[in-house]
C-alpha cells in the first residue's frame, strides 16, 4: 500500500517509515520544517512539506500522494520541554494539530479517497480517576481534569471522535521512553531527576503505563494492516505505581533517589497536573490491542526497558 506519514521525522513516524518499507509499502513523509526531509529520504521515504495546520497544503500534500493508508503522527513535543505547571501552554501546538490539523487531514483523505486513517492518542493521566488502578478502552475519559490539562484532553477526545467516527484507529500510546524521549539519556525528565527536581510526591500512588518508543512505533505498523476502528492501549504489560518506577529510574541513570515531598511542596515545583500525575492517574491495559491487532510489545516491562532501552 501508499501510506502518508503525517509527521514522519517525528519520534514515531522517524521509526515508522523503515519498518513500513520493509513490509513492502510505499511510504510518503511530511515535515512542516524542510531542514528534516532529508532524513525521511535517508530511511527510504519520499518527502514533502506540509504545515498540518494549513488546510490547503495538506490538501496538496494529500491529493499529490493518494495515499490508501494515512498515519496522523501530527504534534509539536519536540519543539521544546514541557512545563508541567502550565500544561496547556506547552501543549498549545499539539492541541491545534490535534484538532484543526485532524480535521484538515480527514478532509484531503476524503476528498482522496483514503481507506484507512490512523491516529495518533495517548493514555495515562487523560484516564478517570475513580475505580479500579487499570483502565481499558471503555473506561471514560477524566470528568473532572487539572485545569492545566483542560484543554490537552480535550483536544485527546477530539481527535479520538472525530477519527473513531469515520472508521479510524486512535493508537493510545502510554508513557513513552527511549532515545530521544523525556525519559530517555539526556531527556527532560531525565535531566530534572539528575538535578534532584523531580520528587516523589506523597508516596506516590499515581499508575503510569510505559510503552517503548520502538513498540509505539511497531504497534502503529501493526495497525496500518489490520484491527477494526476503535481506540487501542498501545502500552506495556507492566502498569507501575510511581513509587516503584522513579526510583528505579534514578537508579537506571545513576541519579541520586528522588526527594520525598508532600503535595503542598510539589505543586509549587510541577504545578497541580504534576502533582496529579504522581498521586492519582490511573494506568492502561493492552488486552485490547494483543487481542484485535495481534500485537505485543518487544519490552514488556519498563524495568527491563529503563536498564536496556534508554537509549
Amino acid at each position: 500500500m501508499r501510506v502518508l506519514i503525517a509527521g514522519a521525522a517525528g519520534a514515531i513516524g522517524s521509526r515508522l517509515v523503515p519498518l513500513l518499507l520493509a513490509a513492502g509499502h510505499e511510504v510518503v513523509g511530511t515535515s512542516r520544517k524542510p531542514d528534516r526531509l532529508a532524513s525521511i529520504e535517508a530511511a527510504g521515504g519520499r518527502a514533502v512539506v506540509m504545515d498540518g495546520l494549513d488546510a490547503a497544503s495538506v490538501r496538496v500534500a494529500v491529493l499529490d500522494a493518494r495515499p490508501d493508508v494515512i498515519v496522523h503522527q501530527l504534534t509539536a513535543l519536540g519543539d521544546g520541554p514541557i512545563d508541567l505547571k502550565h500544561f496547556d501552554r506547552s501543549f498549545a501546538v499539539t492541541n491545534a494539530l490535534r484538532t484543526r490539523g485532524t480535521d484538515n487531514l480527514l478532509a484531503a483523505a476524503a476528498e482522496a479517497g483514503v481507506s484507512r486513517f490512523i491516529a495518533q492518542s495517548y493514555t495515562g493521566w487523560p484516564n478517570e480517576r475513580t475505580g479500579g488502578p487499570v483502565k481499558t478502552e471503555e473506561d471514560a475519559f477524566d470528568p473532572h481534569p487539572t485545569p492545566a490539562s483542560r484543554q490537552a484532553i480535550a483536544a485527546i477526545q477530539y481527535v479520538e471522535r472525530a477519527v473513531t467516527a469515520v472508521g479510524g484507529l486512535a493508537l493510545r500510546y502510554g508513557q513513552l521512553y527511549g532515545p530521544g524521549q523525556a525519559i530517555g539519556h539526556g531527556g527532560q525528565m531525565v535531566e530534572m531527576l539528575e538535578a534532584r527536581k523531580l520528587p516523589l510526591v506523597s508516596g506516590g500512588a499515581g499508575i503510569t503505563s510505559f510503552c517503548h518508543i520502538d513498540d509505539a512505533a511497531s504497534a502503529t505498523a501493526v495497525a496500518v494492516e489490520r484491527g477494526a476502528p476503535g481506540a487501542y492501549n498501545i502500552v506495556d504489560d507492566d502498569p507501575a505505581p510511581v513509587s516503584e518506577w522513579l526510583p528505579a529510574l534514578a537508579e537506571a541513570v545513576g541519579a541520586k533517589p528522588p526527594m520525598r515531598v508532600p503535595a503542598w511542596v510539589a505543586k509549587a515545583l510541577i504545578g497541580e497536573h504534576g502533582v496529579s500525575m504522581m498521586t492519582t492517574v490511573r494506568g492502561s491495559s493492552n488486552a485490547k490491542a494483543k487481542r484485535e491487532l495481534g500485537w505485543a510489545p518487544s519490552w514488556s516491562s519498563w524495568k527491563e526497558g529503563f536498564r536496556g532501552g534508554l537509549g
